[in-house]
C-alpha cells in the first residue's frame, strides 16, 4: 500500500508536519480553498525562487504565512518589495484578517523534493534532456549525503509520439515502512509536446525519536 498513497499524508504522525494549523469547523472548506489559493499564487509568482513549503497558521484575527525557499532573497526582492508583494496578494484572497509573512532559507535544497521536481520541470521546460536533468538531481542529492532517491517523469519525453515513463534510483526509498522519513514532491513541466510530470521521493533514513515509530 506504500507505493499507493501519498507518502507525506501516510506518515503524518509518526514523521510529518502539517503545512496548514488552523481550526475551522463551520468555515472548513472556505479556508481550505483559501489556504489552496495562496500555496498557488506564491508558487507561481516566484517559479525560480526554489519554494520547499508554504506553511500557513491561522488565528481569530490574523493569519501567518510562513515560506520556505531556497533563494529567499529572489522572494524578499529590493528593498522587500517582493515580501510587500506577497502581503498585498494574500490580503486580497482572505481579506478580513491581518497578514504577517515569514521567509526563511532552506539550508540543503538538494535534499528537498519540491526544490528538486521544481528544478527539473524547469530544465525540462528549457528543453533540457530529461536523463541530464534526473541524472544531474539524483547526483547533488547523493552528494548531500540522503540515503536514498527515485524520480519518476512521464509524459511525451524529448516530444517522443506516445507517452511513457521513466525512473532513476539511488539507495533505498522503502515505501512501505511509516517510520522511515520520505519527502515526496509532485510537479509539471509545461513543454510544447505537452505536460510532463515529475515525481520525487527522498529517503532520510529511520525517525527514532517520535515514540509511534516504533
Amino acid at each position: 500500500m506504500g507505493q499507493k498513497v501519498n507518502p507525506i499524508s501516510w506518515r503524518i504522525k509518526v514523521n510529518g508536519e502539517w503545512r496548514s494549523k488552523w481550526f475551522g469547523r463551520r468555515k472548513f472548506s472556505d479556508l481550505l480553498i483559501e489556504d489552496f489559493r495562496i500555496r498557488k499564487y506564491i508558487s507561481e509568482e516566484f517559479k525560480v525562487a526554489g519554494i520547499a513549503n508554504v506553511l500557513i497558521d491561522r488565528d481569530a484575527n490574523k493569519i501567518t504565512v510562513t515560506i520556505k525557499s531556497a533563494r529567499p532573497g529572489v522572494i524578499i526582492g529590493k528593498s522587500g518589495i517582493g515580501a510587500i508583494k506577497i502581503k498585498d496578494g494574500v490580503e486580497k484572497i482572505i481579506k478580513n484578517s491581518k497578514v504577517k509573512i515569514n521567509i526563511e532559507e532552506v539550508k540543503n535544497p538538494d535534499t528537498v523534493a519540491s526544490i528538486i521536481a521544481q528544478n527539473i520541470a524547469l530544465q525540462l521546460e528549457k528543453r533540457m534532456p530529461f536523463r541530464r536533468a534526473m541524472k544531474q538531481a539524483v547526483e547533488k542529492a547523493q552528494q548531500s549525503g540522503i540515503s536514498g532517491i527515485k524520480i519518476s517523469i512521464s509524459g511525451r519525453l524529448n516530444g517522443a509520439e506516445i507517452a511513457r515513463q521513466e525512473k532513476v534510483t539511488f539507495g533505498l526509498v522503502p515505501l512501505s515502512t511509516i517510520k522511515a522519513v520520505i519527502d515526496y514532491a509532485y510537479s509539471i513541466a509545461k513543454t510544447t509536446y505537452g505536460v510532463i510530470g515529475i515525481k520525487v521521493w527522498v529517503y532520510k533514513g529511520i525517525n527514532k525519536t517520535n515514540p509511534l515509530s516504533e
